[in-house]
């Protein structure tokens, strides 16, 4: 597995391009923007695009997703269908962030909590992780050990719970039974800031432990 890091959008959000190293075939996670961005290091590691998985809706996540389907003629998979009010007031999301504006648009298969996605030869068990938005998703790897977690939880901290349909206790719970549950070793790969391994938060991250929250 090939994993290529891409900080997107003025909030530095990181669009991850993984990659089957066996068949060169590749699928972009959370999109949020910098389409050229994107497409340069799809063409520069010779990949092959199947689809777009999306964790949650918010428009840092998905900006260039529609542009990339486009594209591409891919699918846009994910995240889970409590999710749909996010795409729908992708406008106002816009006008809310200080982006430019946007038309609204769908994913075209919604997700479920132990749905099983692939790209080449590697499987990701979806996980439905509510808190930070009602129906956000993460994206677990068993064999490479990892997690893709979109703004459910970072290094030292958690997703905001202080947008629509947020809710800080079911996000602590999410996170304690989906991420804390997962080996000590699982990488972290977060939707922003640096990665970090599930062994670290349960030691380190002060809203695990209860300091905080």
């Amino acid at each position: 597995m090939h994993i290529i890091t891409i900080p997107v959008t003025a909030f530095a959000q990181n669009c991850r391009i993984i990659a089957c190293s066996q068949s060169k075939q590749a699928v972009v996670v959370d999109p949020g923007g910098d389409y050229n961005k994107i497409v340069a290091a799809l063409k520069q590691h010779d990949l092959t695009l199947t689809a777009i998985w999306l964790t949650h809706g918010h428009l840092d996540h998905v900006g260039a997703a529609d542009a990339l389907r486009n594209t591409y003629s891919v699918k846009i998979i994910g995240p889970h269908k409590d999710e749909h009010f996010w795409f729908e007031n992708l406008p106002m999301q816009a006008q809310m962030f200080g982006f430019a504006a946007v038309t609204a648009f769908y994913p075209d298969e919604w997700l479920a909590h132990d749905d099983i996605i692939r790209v080449g030869e590697l499987s990701f068990i979806v996980r439905h992780c509510p808190g930070h938005t009602p129906g956000h998703v993460v994206f677990y790897q068993p064999q490479q050990q990892c997690v893709i977690v979109g703004d459910v939880i970072f290094k030292g901290s958690v997703g905001r719970t202080d947008f629509p349909k947020g809710d800080a206790q079911q996000l602590i719970t999410s996170i304690k039974t989906q991420i804390m549950t997962l080996p000590d070793n699982t990488r972290i790969l977060a939707g922003h800031g640096s990665d970090t391994n599930v062994g670290y938060e349960k030691q380190n991250n002060p809203f695990i432990s209860g300091q905080f929250g």
